[in-house]
């Protein structure tokens, strides 16, 4: 890039609108394994951790909201969305938007009206460490 074509791209990207970049695009199912498989990943909403999701193969998962017990559930894919079901409460899919940001994953709550945003703030190769009845894998 010269000098001269500088300020042009600035400006460039400046008036184009993120989606155009695919900042706005939600990750695809694909995008979205690849990013996750093998690690844990701790999530806060509002500044205060949420939870924590271990991703295994197979699209399996390890669930635990702060401070509480671990659950073992599964993710597909529905249209945009990764959807979790657990195996306490199988009939009810919660069903999540993800974004890569620059900073690690966003996401969006799509079964919540107020729409709950959740944003990694951590990650690991560790396991879930699971205390209670049901200790994890």
């Amino acid at each position: 890039m010269t000098r001269a074509t500088r300020p042009l791209f600035a400006l460039l990207l400046a008036v184009l609108p993120l989606s155009a970049w695919g900042a706005d695009d939600p990750m695809t199912a694909e995008e979205f394994e690849a990013y996750v498989v093998g690690k844990t990943l701790t999530y806060s909403m509002a500044g205060e951790v949420y939870g924590t999701e271990q991703y295994l193969t197979n699209r399996r998962v390890l669930w635990a909201f702060s401070g509480d017990e671990c659950r073992e559930g599964h993710w597909y894919a529905e249209e945009r969305t990764i959807c979790f079901v657990y195996d306490y409460n199988p009939d009810n899919p919660q069903c999540w938007m993800f974004w890569a940001k620059e900073n690690g994953l966003g996401a969006q709550f799509m079964n919540d009206p107020e729409g709950t945003e959740l944003s990694e703030v951590d990650q690991s190769a560790k396991p879930l460490a699971c205390p209670g009845p049901n200790v994890g894998v």
